[in-house]
């Protein structure tokens, strides 16, 4: 039987192509020539190939990577600003406290 590959091989030349896929003989340049099954690639079939339904599956790594180090920078914003207005205010206190025993007159007596 003639296929577009060439002829089916026969005997030891059936085992030429691994995981599945179909030898045929090519006549014209005496090699042999496989068709792989769907998860198979290669000229003898030999390497796996892992179908990719959905090209955008690894952006959602990616996406949720930035997310996260996006909250992260944010938290330690967040803190910082809380402990600079904490000392600033701190401060402020500190400063009024000083100019009112400054101007404070002590009583005589």
């Amino acid at each position: 039987m003639m296929a577009e590959h060439g002829d089916l091989c026969d005997g030891e030349d059936a085992t030429y192509c691994m995981n599945g896929g179909t030898c045929y003989k090519i006549p014209s340049i005496n090699t042999l020539s496989c068709v792989c099954n769907t998860d198979y690639k290669g000229s003898r079939c030999e390497h796996f190939h892992l179908p990719i339904k959905d090209p955008a599956v690894g952006d959602i790594g990616l996406i949720a990577a930035v997310v996260i180090v996006v909250l992260l920078i944010l938290v330690v914003l967040g803190v910082i600003i809380y402990y600079l207005r904490k000392v600033l205010r701190a401060k402020q206190q500190s400063q009024q406290n000083n100019q009112q025993q400054y101007w404070r007159v002590s009583p005589r007596v």
